[in-house]
């Protein structure tokens, strides 16, 4: 009896070890602790804590913190105040991270600072973190209270950490002149290596890297600079000289960088300067040697969190697909699928705020699906291509991801014609328009949301602008007077004062000035992208009833050429879709296309010539995408259509001056009276607004490329019959 009992308890212990390994491998639970410098025990408040399954918190002011995570989450710990750190949750237990090298803000008060560090800034600042990845609007109110709140006689070292915030808020959202900005008022307010160095990262994602290497290589003299700090710099160096073109001297730093790192063991920072140095080897065109290190990334990154080694597994078969090592590709976004299913299944663990902080520009799993099956297309493995694109589509439907729903079901269409299954290729294709249409709309609805967005963050940086001006005014004043207490000539302070004052206004109108150019260059780039030329949706449903027509026919070599050459034109107006400029020699072979296909639907009503002149070098000449395409389109459909006879087409380019070309589109169709007489109502007006929009796309672009176009439209005989349409183009100097 007693043997029986003894063996029950042992399975019941068995089950309850394995009830626990269960919980801690598989369920989220709290995890508490707290950040403190090593050297003084002194609590950091403001450190952001996040964790690879998603998420994330803030330390309060005692530097305590509480975190949801599972076991073989990585923690990391960020802040303006130190380099980052990282640790590997493997147990349920207190994480307690004593920072090296940390140096507390704050100090003691003169005697001239009656102000102090209030609580209440803090809990600003605080927010303004927290709202940075959410909400920049928020983000920007909060540090406008902070500095606010310090007032005229704030301390420097506070105000600096208040425009370091700023900055940080506005490099995530891209906005690098305002980072910079933002990064060169907190290093006036108060000197740091921190701040310097996100600064030379602006400057370089701004692409201003001459700037970036002055910051960096003055940063590099500082005395008392850490191991990790010269090991960021030498990076930042590399990829400054990276963007001028100069592989040997990105080399050299980011090798410098390397040894850096591999001194004090900083495993994402040498992962990244692996993957760093490869890229530069493809940019020299030595691949075995990018492969050797790509190869030594992949590796690193397998032991840190799981996304980073996501990523740079696709970063490695993005390179594998442009060597086209395809089954190199395939295998290894494969292994990024896995990888991400159980991330993804980690964080449907973890509660709904950890998943809503996952970045919207994160790798997808359907984005992956997509490209295995791009890959597989390459290879003409169409049976295996199918399921991933077909899964990439649903995925991404259900993920509104229209991007990739677009594109993955073109290659579906493509996928069906390759195989000759032409009736699929037809309906996948009339899913790709609509989803394209859509994704037109979208993009424009976002265009309207980003211009808000834009005079929003104005008015806010101008409020802070505002509130600087205030302070160093205030300043200013104040060591005015104090310095007039020891001269007994009040009146030539009293001019002086004036003096800076006025200085200050015309310092005040020239950024002003300066903000309104900008505002004007950015107000012109959206309008420019919304007004960009787009095909005729009517010609592309026609163009589809052509291809329906020719199939009910069963003329299905007709069906098929039309369909194929209807594709080469709507991928080539998508490409070059988000160009101002393109060769005019592209502009050409899309105009030939065009009227091609325009030709084959009314071979009756019209016959066309495409000339170029010997002496024109067409291939110096640049010209805004589809610009000539609605002028063709008016000729055939406006005047030769309505022509009794068959009429004829002339697209004529001649020299007009050693720069000057001249594009001319001559029609002998009914002339622009008779058309408009015979046009509806409802088409009056549609065409009214399409010449309308064009207008306004030339008048931009003649004020931000200098007059670079002109166009008259005139009557091409006497009687008022045809018309002829004269384009002046200008060469770039």
């Amino acid at each position: 009896m007693n043997k029986s009992q003894n063996i029950f308890i042992v399975i019941l212990l068995f089950c309850f070890v394995g009830f626990s390994q269960n919980i801690n491998e598989g369920y989220s639970f709290m995890v508490k602790g707290s950040v403190k410098g090593k050297d003084n025990r002194e609590p950091i408040s403001g450190v952001i804590v996040t964790t690879s399954s998603g998420g994330y918190t803030v330390t309060n002011g005692l530097g305590e913190f509480k975190i949801e995570a599972i076991i073989g989450d990585e923690i990391r710990f960020e802040s303006h105040e130190f380099i980052s750190v990282s640790h590997k949750i493997k147990s349920n237990e207190d994480v307690d991270v004593l920072v090296e090298d940390y140096n507390s803000p704050s100090r003691k008060k003169t005697k001239n600072e009656s102000r102090i560090w209030e609580p209440q800034t803090q809990q600003f600042l605080d927010s303004a973190i927290h709202y940075r990845t959410i909400d920049i609007e928020k983000s920007i109110d909060f540090v406008t209270k902070a500095i606010s709140e310090l007032g005229r006689n704030g301390d420097k070292t506070d105000l600096a950490k208040s425009y370091t915030i700023l900055g940080d808020t506005y490099q995530y959202y891209k906005q690098y002149d305002l980072a910079i900005d933002s990064y060169k008022n907190a290093l006036v307010a108060s000197k740091s290596t921190k701040a310097e160095l996100l600064l030379a990262e602006s400057y370089i994602s701004n692409k201003e890297y001459n700037n970036a290497i002055a910051v960096l290589r003055t940063t590099l003299q500082t005395k008392n600079i850490s191991i990790e700090q010269k090991a960021q710099i030498y990076e930042s160096l590399g990829d400054a000289y990276k963007g001028l073109g100069n592989s040997e001297k990105s080399l050299e730093n980011y090798n410098l960088g390397l040894n850096y790192a591999t001194s004090k063991s900083r495993l994402s920072k040498l992962t990244d300067l692996n993957s760093k140095i490869a890229d530069v080897y493809v940019e020299s065109n030595l691949m075995v040697e990018a492969e050797e290190y790509y190869d030594n990334s992949l590796e690193l990154s397998e032991q840190e969190a799981p996304q980073r080694a996501v990523q740079e597994k696709e970063k490695v078969a993005d390179f594998y697909n442009k060597q086209n090592e395809y089954d190199k590709e395939v295998n290894l976004r494969k292994k990024s699928l896995e990888d991400l299913e159980r991330i993804n299944e980690n964080k449907s663990r973890i509660s709904k705020v950890a998943k809503q902080s996952v970045s919207p520009d994160s790798i997808s799993t359907q984005r992956i699906k997509y490209k295995i099956g791009n890959a597989l297309l390459s290879q003409q493995k169409y049976d295996e291509a199918i399921p991933y694109l077909e899964e990439s589509i649903e995925e991404a439907g259900e993920d509104d991801d229209l991007v990739v729903q677009k594109d993955a079901t073109r290659r579906l269409s493509e996928l069906y014609e390759y195989q000759g299954d032409f009736s699929k290729a037809y309906e996948t294709y009339r899913k790709y328009v609509t989803m394209v249409d859509t994704l037109y709309i979208r993009k424009e609805q976002e265009i309207a949301r980003a211009s808000k967005l834009n005079r929003d963050i104005a008015t806010k940086q101008n409020r802070i602008s505002g509130l600087e001006k205030d302070r160093e005014l205030y300043q200013s004043k104040y060591d005015l007077a104090l310095t007039s207490e020891q001269l007994m000539k009040g009146q030539k302070w009293l001019i002086y004062s004036l003096i800076f004052g006025m200085l200050l206004l015309g310092l005040t109108t020239y950024f002003f000035y300066r903000s309104n150019k900008q505002q004007k260059l950015a107000n012109n780039l959206l309008a420019l992208k919304s007004l960009r030329s787009q095909m005729n949706p009517h010609f592309i449903f026609n163009a589809l009833n052509s291809v329906n027509n020719y199939i009910a026919k069963s003329d299905e070599r007709s069906a098929n050429r039309y369909l194929s050459d209807f594709s080469t034109l709507m991928r080539a107006v998508l490409e070059n879709s988000e160009e101002d400029f393109i060769p005019l020699t592209k502009e050409i072979e899309l105009l030939e296309l065009y009227t091609k296909l325009e030709h084959s639907r009314f071979p009756d009503k019209f016959d066309y010539t495409i000339n170029t002149s010997q002496d024109v070098d067409v291939s110096s000449y640049q010209i805004p995408p589809m610009l000539l395409q609605p002028y063709i389109e008016n000729a055939i459909w406006h005047g030769l259509r309505y022509k009794e006879e068959k009429g004829y087409l002339k697209i004529a380019i001649t020299a007009h001056s050693k720069n000057e070309i001249k594009i001319a589109i001559i029609d002998n169709g009914v002339g622009r009276a008779k058309s408009i007489a015979l046009k509806t109502d409802h088409q009056k007006k549609q065409k009214s607004k399409g010449m309308k929009n064009i207008k306004k796309r030339i008048d931009i672009l003649n004020d931000m490329y200098k007059d670079k176009l002109a166009v008259q439209i005139l009557d091409y005989n006497s009687d008022g019959t045809g018309t002829k349409v004269i384009f002046t183009l200008k060469k770039d100097k």
